[in-house]
């Protein structure tokens, strides 16, 4: 079972402000929330994404039964998708704002990555390192004697 904040909400309330959330972030691509909302809002959104990038029929309904509106729907699997397609993750930015001055509550703006309008640039998406043959047990383990230290010799000076 996965772990995640209870919000000090109860679970129907909880879902139903956290689909919201995830809902306008879609729609607007940007949004202001306390730092413990934007995290879970973050991988809520993130999972979204991935099945936007799937494009099945079966992701299309998974992801309609979570978020609110044909638009957003829409939006997440053209718009979205065609936007994600090389990246393998980490969709979304977590930025820090100010406290709120009625409770004293740490704030923050989650938007979209490569986007218009951002607020921080980002990082291009990290190339995957090439991919080496496999060395074979004799050859590995000749390799692995070379570059180790010499062994320590073990004086027997017990009966002295």
């Amino acid at each position: 079972m996965t772990k995640f904040r209870k919000l000090n909400r109860p679970t129907g309330h909880r879902m139903s402000m956290l689909r919201t959330m995830v809902s306008q972030l879609v729609k607007h691509e940007r949004i202001e929330t306390t730092v413990a909302k934007a995290k879970e809002v973050r991988r809520l959104a993130d999972n979204m994404v991935q099945l936007g990038k799937e494009g099945t029929l079966c992701a299309a309904r998974r992801a309609a039964a979570f978020v609110r509106g044909d638009d957003v729907i829409h939006k997440l699997f053209t718009e979205l998708a065609y936007r994600y397609k090389d990246r393998a993750g980490g969709y979304t930015r977590l930025l820090r704002t100010r406290i709120r001055v009625g409770d004293a509550a740490p704030m923050a703006y989650i938007e979209f990555i490569d986007r218009e309008n951002e607020l921080r640039q980002s990082k291009p998406p990290t190339p995957q390192p090439p991919q080496r043959a496999p060395l074979d047990p004799w050859t590995r383990s000749r390799l692995t004697r070379q570059f180790a230290p010499p062994k320590e010799e073990r004086s027997s000076d017990s009966d002295n």
